[in-house]
């Protein structure tokens, strides 16, 4: 295989989060601010909140004594930012937990 060619491959596999969003010349990514992401893009075409419930371990050893583990259900509030970019581009739908984006998901094309 051409060295070239393995270069090419080592860079695309190196090239950062799977999913970004494009906002002009600026880019949207996993772990952005809500700030930072209203300073690239603008207000939103729509939000929405909902609350999710995670289990967390809040105390017990673990491997020591596996049977004390005590765990604890806890509300997390999510945030949904939708951007309609219009008919050429998908929409994108931006979740943030504590402020901070933890997934961008393309849905269908924009009108």
């Amino acid at each position: 295989m051409p060295r070239t060619c393995l270069i090419l491959m080592a860079t695309l596999a190196l090239s950062g989060p799977a999913w970004a969003m494009r906002c002009g010349n600026n880019l949207v990514v996993e772990g952005d601010t809500k700030y930072q992401v209203y300073q690239r893009c603008g207000d939103p075409d729509f939000r929405d909140t909902r609350t999710i419930y995670r289990s967390v371990r809040i105390r017990g050893s673990g491997l020591n004594e596996p049977g004390m583990d005590v765990y604890e259900t806890i509300p997390i509030q999510l945030e949904e930012w939708t951007y309609n970019f219009g008919p050429e581009r998908f929409i994108e739908q931006v979740t943030f937990e504590n402020g901070r984006v933890i997934s961008i998901r393309p849905l269908d094309y924009g009108n």
